[in-house]
C-alpha cells in the first residue's frame, strides 16, 4: 500500500489491489463449484448430501473467517501509522487465536452433527453422503483457518497477487483429487459426494504449507520476521481481535446462514428440489464473489488512509466502492439471465433438476442485485472498524425480515420452496439500503470531526 494523492492514482491503486483478490476469491469458491458439480455427477442424492453438508458448514466456515477477517484492517491501520514493529505480534497471536477457534469449531461439531442431521427428514443416502462429507472436511478446517490468518496479513500489506498465486497453484489440485476421490481413480475407492470434502481437506493443508513457505522466505513478508521471537497467546490481543472480528463474523455469519436455513427447510421437499436450490445458489454465490471481492479491498485501502489519518481519501475509495457496486449489480443480473440454461446443465443431467435449477436463477436475479450494492459498503465499514452497526444491520435484515417473510409466503402462498427466495430478496435490500445510510453517517461523522473511529 501507498499514499496516492489523485482520483486516477486511486482508481490505479484500488484495481491493483482489487483484481487479485477477486481472481483469489472466485477460485476460492471455484472449490466448491467443482465440489457440487462434481459430486452431482455421481448422483442426485450425492449433490443434495453435499448440499446439506455446506449448509451447515458454510456459515460456521463465514462466521469463524469473519473473526480472523479483522486482521486485515489491524495491521492496515498499523502500516498506514508506520508501525510495522506491532505487526509480527498480531500476525502471531492471530495465528494462535485460529487455531483455538479451529479446535472449538472441531470438538463442537463432533458432539453435534449427528442430533442435527436426525432431526432433518433426509433420504438415508442423503444423511450418510452429508455426515461424512462434513466428517472428512473437518480434518482439514485447522489448516484452512491458519492459512486464512496469514492471507488477511498478506493482503493488509497490500501484496493480494500472493493469495491469488496460492489459490490458483491449488485449485487444479483440488480438482484432480476431487476426481480420485468421488469417482475411485488410481486405486482409490468411489467415495462419492463424500470424496469431495476429502478432496478439500487435503487442499487446505497444502495452502497453509505454502502460505507459511511465502510468509517465512519471500519479500516483503519475511522483513516481519512473523516466525521469530514468538510470544505467548495473549488473551489482551486476542480480544482486540474479537472485539472488531466477531461483529464482522457474526454479520457474515446471519447473511450465509439465512441461505443454509432456506435450504434446511427445504427438506421437506424432493430430493430435486434440495439439488436444484443448491446448484442455483451455488452460481449465483460464485457472482457474489465480485462483490465481496470489491468489499475487501476496500477494507485495505480506507484501513490504510485512516491509519494515516487522511479521512477524505478514505470517503473518496468509499465511493469508488459504492460506483462499484452499481456496476456489478448489472453485471451480474445480466450473466445470471443470459446464463440460466448453461447453469443448470451443468450441475446435473436430470430433466427435472434442470428445470428446477432455471426457475431458481431468475430469483436469484433480484437478490444478487441487492447483494452486489451492499458487499462493498460491508467492506468499507470494515475499513472503519465500524463493525457493531453492520452485524445489527445483518441480522434484522436476514432474519426478523427475510427468513420470516420467506418463510409465510413459502407456506401460505403457492410459490412453495421460490418463497424463500423472494424473502431472501426482500431482507437483502433492505440490508443495501440501512447500510448504505451507516457508511454515509460514517463519512460525515469523519468529516466533521476528523477524530478517532467512532463507536456503533
Amino acid at each position: 500500500m501507498y499514499q496516492t494523492a489523485t482520483l486516477k492514482e486511486k482508481l490505479k491503486l484500488f484495481s491493483y489491489i482489487l483484481i487479485p483478490i477477486l481472481i483469489t476469491q472466485v477460485s476460492m469458491y471455484l472449490m466448491n463449484i467443482f465440489d457440487t458439480i462434481m459430486s452431482g455427477r455421481a448422483g442426485a442424492q450425492d449433490l443434495a448430501g453435499v448440499a446439506i453438508g455446506s449448509s451447515l458448514w458454510v456459515p460456521i466456515f463465514t462466521g469463524v473467517n469473519g473473526i480472523l477477517l479483522a486482521i486485515t484492517p489491524i495491521i492496515a491501520h498499523l502500516t498506514g501509522a508506520k508501525e510495522n514493529h506491532e505487526v509480527s505480534n498480531k500476525v502471531q497471536q492471530g495465528i494462535y487465536l485460529s487455531a483455538a477457534l479451529a479446535m472449538v469449531v472441531f470438538i463442537a461439531g463432533a458432539f453435534l452433527i449427528n442430533p442435527i442431521l436426525n432431526t432433518m427428514d433426509l433420504e438415508a443416502q442423503v444423511r450418510h453422503t452429508a455426515k461424512y462429507y462434513l466428517i472428512a472436511l473437518s480434518t482439514g478446517i485447522i489448516p484452512l483457518f491458519i492459512f486464512n490468518t496469514l492471507r488477511c496479513f498478506i493482503d493488509a500489506l497490500g501484496q493480494t497477487r500472493i493469495s491469488m498465486i496460492i489459490i490458483l497453484i491449488s485449485l487444479p489440485l483440488n480438482i484432480l483429487f476431487n476426481y480420485i476421490f468421488i469417482f475411485g481413480k488410481f486405486g482409490v475407492p468411489a467415495y462419492g459426494g463424500i470424496g469431495s470434502g476429502i478432496a478439500t481437506a487435503i487442499t487446505y493443508w497444502l495452502v497453509c504449507f505454502i502460505a507459511l513457505g511465502i510468509v517465512y522466505k519471500v519479500r516483503p513478508f519475511r522483513t516481519f520476521r512473523i516466525f521469530s521471537n514468538w510470544v505467548r497467546p495473549s488473551v489482551k490481543t486476542w480480544m482486540e481481535q474479537l472485539k472488531i472480528g466477531v461483529p464482522i463474523g457474526a454479520a457474515m455469519f446471519f447473511e450465509t446462514s439465512i441461505f443454509s436455513a432456506v435450504t434446511l427447510l427445504m427438506s421437506v421437499y424432493s430430493t430435486y428440489t434440495i439439488a436444484a436450490h443448491q446448484a442455483a445458489i451455488n452460481f449465483a454465490s460464485l457472482l457474489y464473489m465480485i462483490p465481496l471481492s470489491v468489499g475487501m479491498a476496500l477494507t485495505i485501502a480506507i484501513g490504510f488512509e485512516l491509519g494515516g489519518k487522511r479521512f477524505a481519501d478514505a470517503r473518496t475509495y468509499g465511493y469508488i466502492g459504492i460506483s462499484s457496486g452499481i456496476f456489478i449489480a448489472v453485471f451480474a443480473g445480466v450473466v445470471l439471465y443470459v446464463s440460466n440454461d448453461l447453469v443448470a446443465s451443468l450441475y446435473s443431467a436430470n430433466p427435472q433438476v434442470i428445470e428446477l435449477t432455471k426457475q431458481f436463477i431468475y430469483y436469484a436475479i433480484f437478490f444478487q442485485l441487492a447483494d452486489a450494492f451492499g458487499a462493498p459498503i460491508q467492506g468499507a465499514l470494515r475499513g472503519y472498524k465500524d463493525v457493531n452497526m453492520t452485524f445489527l444491520i445483518a441480522f434484522i435484515s436476514y432474519w426478523i425480515i427475510g427468513l420470516p417473510v420467506g418463510w409465510i409466503l413459502a407456506n401460505y402462498t403457492a410459490l412453495e420452496p421460490f418463497g424463500y427466495w423472494v424473502g431472501i430478496i426482500i431482507g437483502l435490500s433492505f440490508g443495501a439500503i440501512a447500510l448504505l445510510w451507516r457508511l454515509l453517517y460514517i463519512q460525515k461523522k469523519y468529516a466533521l470531526e476528523g477524530k478517532d473511529c467512532p463507536k456503533a
